[in-house]
This record gives C-alpha cells, structure tokens and sequence, in this order.
C-alpha cells in the first residue's frame, strides 16, 4: 500500500474518530451545576482539546495499523467480500 494511501486513510479514521469521541466523557454544565451566565446548560463544563487530540491521534493510529494489516498482509482484497449486486443482464 502506498504511503499516500496510508495517509489518506489515516486521515479519515482521524476525522471519524475525532467526530465519534468529541463529547465522549465530557460533563455539562448542567450535571455538575455550574451554569454560566450567557452559555447553554448542555455546553461543556471543561473542553480539554489537547487531551482529546492526543487519544484521537492513538486511537486512529491503532485502527489505520488494522486496516493495513488487513489490506497488505491477511491475503483479504475486496475482491472477497460480494458487496456489490451484479446488475448484469447476461447471467448464466
């Protein structure tokens, strides 16, 4: 697998990974009872950007590993999985 392949994939895994874990363990200011004035209750009491960029960055890390082992050393292409219909007219 080319290394610009590696990226892009890495790439993607990141901004899913981020998306799906952005809110993840965060606590509102509603459940600990700390509104501040001018801001929603459902808004975050403390955002601590760094530490979710760290554990993003490793987890898409360790997914983009499995998807290359997949890709590059298991033998499995997409070849073996029948995910696409054949639409085709001339079946036999």
């Amino acid at each position: 697998m080319a290394s610009i392949t590696v990226f892009a994939v890495y790439f993607v895994v990141w901004w899913v990974t981020f998306v799906a874990m952005a809110n993840m363990g965060e606590k509102s200011q509603a459940d600990l009872n700390d509104i501040q004035r001018g801001t929603p209750a459902g808004a975050p009491h403390s955002f601590n950007l760094k530490r979710k960029v760290f554990w993003v960055t490793i987890v898409a890390a360790i997914v983009t590993g499995f998807i290359y082992w997949v890709i590059a050393h298991s033998g499995l292409t997409l070849d073996d999985y029948p995910f696409m219909p054949d639409y085709s007219f001339n079946k036999k």
